[in-house]
Order: C-alpha cells, then sequence, then structure tokens
C-alpha cells in the first residue's frame, strides 16, 4: 500500500469512528423511559472496533474467508485453551458439522452410524438434534431436572444402549449441565461427547470453560448470544483427527487443506493418487467426503475479532445481572428461579423462571403482562421437542426414543419462560422487570 493508499485508508476509519459517535453511540445510551422503552431479552453491545474492523474488512475487498477468519480462529481456540477451532456460518451449522464428523469412516468402530443412538433430551433448541435425524441416527431422549433445566444423569444408565455412540447435550441457557458425571459416563462407555455451548460460552464447571470438557463444543455468534458476528458460530476441539474431518467437511469435502487463495500447501498438488482418479489429479478438486460449504466471510469474522476482546466482560456483567434478578425475585412463592450446580460459574444467557405448582395464573398470562408492559419473553425454546409438528410424521422406537417421563420437560413446555440479562440491560432496566413481575404477582392472588 503506497503513503497516499494508507492515508485515505485511515482517514475513512477514523470517520468510521465519527460515524459510531454521532449515530450509534446516543442509540446505545438513550435514557430508559419505563413502559415504553422495549426491553428486547438480548441484542448486540459494540462500539467503534467493530465498526472499524469490519469496514477495514471490506475495503479490502476478500469477502470470503481470510486473514480475520484465520486470526478469530487461533484467539478463540487460545481463549479456550484447546488446540483448534473453526469458524462457521452459524450454531446450527456448527451442531451439523460436529455430529457428522463423528459419522466419518476413518473413526472405525466408533463411528456414528445410520440407527446408531445418541443420548440427548428434549427441552432444548430443534438444531440440537436436527443433524441426528437427518443423517439416520435415532436420539433417545431423557427428562430434565426442574432445578436447573438440564439433563438428569439419573437416567443415564436406563437410557443406553448396545447402540449408544454419543451424548449431544446443551448448557441450558449458560447453565452448566452436570459435566462431572457425564463425562464419566462417556468416558466409561467409550461414547462421544457434543456440547452444545452455544448459550454458554465463558461459562465454567469446576473451573474449566464449558465446551472444553467434550470431544467437540461448538458456538453460535447470533446477536442475543455471549458476542456476535451477526450470523456465525464455531466448532473447537482439542482431538486433531476430528479437526481435519471438521475443517474438510466445512469446506465442500475437500480432501485439499489450503486456505481460499492458497494453492500447494500440502506440496503434491498434481503429484498424488487419489481414489479412481486419474494420477496427478488437481488436490484442490479432490473430495475425500460428503461436504458442505459453512464458511463466514471475512467481515462478519473481523467483527468477531472485535467482540472477542470483550467477551470477558460480557460474561460479567451476565453474571451481575443475574444476580440482580436473583435477589428481587427469589422471595416470590409463585416462582421457582433457575438454580445452577455447586461448580458452576454460569455465564447466563438468559434468566428462567418456572411457575410453582398450584398458582392462580398461567405462564401466559404473566407473558402477556410482560409483553404488554414492553418487556420481552421466550419460552425455553422448543419446550418438549417433541410434540412438535415435525415429529408427527416419526415412530417412536424407530425414528427416536423416549426413555421413561418426560415430566420436568412437559413442566418447562407448559410452565416455564425466560427474560434477558444481557449486557445491554442496566439496573434501571432490571429492577423495572422485576417490580413488574411482582406487581403481577400480588394483584394475581
Amino acid at each position: 500500500m503506497t503513503s497516499q493508499q494508507q492515508q485515505l485508508h485511515d482517514e475513512i476509519l477514523e470517520k468510521v469512528r465519527e460515524y459510531y459517535q454521532l449515530i450509534h453511540a446516543p442509540a446505545q445510551n438513550a435514557p430508559f423511559e419505563p413502559g415504553v422503552t422495549y426491553l428486547n431479552y438480548g441484542g448486540r453491545v459494540f462500539d467503534e472496533r467493530e465498526m472499524v474492523n469490519l469496514v477495514d474488512s471490506a475495503l479490502e475487498f476478500w469477502l470470503t474467508s481470510g486473514r480475520y477468519t484465520r486470526e478469530f480462529e487461533r484467539r478463540l481456540a487460545e481463549y479456550l485453551g484447546i488446540q483448534s477451532a473453526l469458524l462457521v456460518n452459524s450454531g446450527s451449522s456448527a451442531n451439523l458439522l460436529a455430529f457428522m464428523t463423528l459419522t466419518a469412516p476413518e473413526l472405525g468402530e466408533r463411528r456414528i452410524a445410520r440407527g446408531d443412538e445418541v443420548i440427548t433430551v428434549a427441552a432444548g433448541f430443534p438444531t440440537t438434534v436436527s443433524p441426528l435425524l437427518q443423517y439416520g441416527a435415532v436420539p433417545v431422549f431423557v427428562d430434565v431436572e426442574p432445578e436447573t433445566a438440564n439433563i438428569d444423569v439419573s437416567r443415564l444408565e436406563e437410557a443406553r444402549s448396545d447402540r449408544t455412540r454419543a451424548v449431544m447435550l446443551a448448557h441450558t441457557l449458560g447453565n452448566p449441565f452436570e459435566l462431572n458425571a457425564v463425562r464419566a459416563f462417556c468416558d466409561k462407555y467409550r461414547l462421544w461427547l457434543i456440547e452444545d455451548n452455544c448459550d454458554a460460552l465463558g461459562s465454567r464447571f469446576a473451573g474449566r470453560l464449558t465446551g472444553t470438557w467434550g470431544d467437540i463444543g461448538t458456538s453460535s455468534f447470533y446477536p442475543p448470544h455471549h458476542m456476535t458476528t451477526g450470523e456465525g458460530g464455531a466448532l473447537y476441539t482439542d482431538n486433531p483427527q476430528l479437526y481435519r474431518i471438521a475443517r474438510s467437511l466445512r469446506d465442500w469435502g475437500r480432501d485439499c487443506r489450503c486456505n481460499s487463495g492458497e494453492d500447494g500447501v500440502c506440496g503434491r498438488r498434481f503429484t498424488g493418487k487419489f481414489g479412481k482418479l486419474p494420477a496427478g489429479y488437481d488436490h484442490k478438486y479432490v473430495y475425500s467426503r460428503f461436504g458442505y460449504n459453512l464458511k463466514v466471510s471475512d467481515m462478519q469474522a473481523a467483527v468477531g475479532c472485535a467482540q472477542l476482546e470483550k467477551l470477558p466482560e460480557f460474561g460479567e456483567e451476565r453474571r451481575r445481572n443475574f444476580r440482580f434478578l436473583f435477589e428481587a425475585l427469589s422471595d416470590l412463592p409463585e416462582l421457582e428461579l433457575c438454580r445452577s450446580y455447586p461448580e458452576s460459574d454460569p455465564s447466563w444467557f438468559g434468566f428462567l423462571i418456572t411457575l410453582s405448582p398450584g398458582v392462580k395464573f398461567t405462564r401466559t398470562d404473566l407473558t402477556r403482562h410482560l409483553e404488554e408492559h414492553r418487556i420481552q419473553t421466550r419460552n425455553l425454546f422448543a419446550g418438549n421437542l417433541t410434540c412438535h409438528p415435525c415429529f408427527e410424521p416419526l415412530t417412536e422406537g424407530k425414528e427416536y426414543r423416549i426413555v421413561g417421563e418426560l415430566t420436568a420437560t412437559d413442566r418447562i413446555m407448559n410452565d416455564a419462560f425466560w427474560i434477558g440479562l444481557y449486557p445491554g440491560m442496566t439496573e434501571e432496566k432490571l429492577a423495572y422487570m422485576a417490580e413488574t413481575i411482582r406487581n403481577f404477582c400480588r394483584k394475581s392472588k
């Protein structure tokens, strides 16, 4: 870049900083008006650094995965303390990639084949389970604990069969499931563990970050999550073989490991012999598996690099906001609040509330009241996934299996919801939400 080009580049980025201060900073710091300002459950929290990175990438105009992507993957792996991370286009794609990686033939007897079983829960988000059904594996659903909304680990042994190959679970709303028990169970029977860490980036269990206990962890960077790239997600692992498989699957199934724009990194671009292809067939167009294109643009990665710097601070703000709401609402007999294990240090995604048995109002009564007062609410995702229309064509015992009764899962489906506590919340907003809930409970007695 010439000195004139560099000067113009720097002037553009300085204007971006000015634009942020003029346009976005006032909007992010707008005064709160109770009952007027709409309180979203989550959203983007950013400053000029994200916008500068985004425009810097746009000026470079590489567009597909590039230097910002490689920087993001390196820094995310460093943050997690693991070997490898792959940036993908969504958390759902990360779950798809994680599961499909475990179906690779080179994993031998441990590979997941069609008809094999994977233990999971129905109280969660559908794309934790969708890849299993789409591939032809059999999800085995067990109930959750009402206190934590996470898997009831006492049901694991009952759920296992000779066809069980893996456990795939999410940390509900950032609250870690009982990782000691689940990890021990997987080790005992040589099962794969996939941690859906999409709602829990920055959470810890027994001092160790969630997402790093499993053979593979996944994240989502959709705007309401712990950090954002707009759309986006990641897969991460300490297993070099799983990383190589996942990278190939993400990049169309290529055998070649060159980055976009690179040629001949392996040193055998025109010298190899692959399958029944002619000798010397261009290695960049050799496909060792049936893959996808799950990459992101470098502009998304550029935003992510700035967000990663804020991730620890975001986590502390989420913890602080959870404590505020818990202290403000824990004395209400009409409500049961989510709790965590003593070994857990959750980086909470949302604040889960379940109606106590015998109350004189329904979940919808309360959530409608909150929405009328400009407070956004959400159910706990699918509630009970097996009750949704997508399961109607499926046959229990063939396409999926339920172990025992999903009693707590059904209670979550009927009686639970959550509200936001993301870093964009102020104490004033949290107090308004808590008081609105308290007023409703007082009037409903």
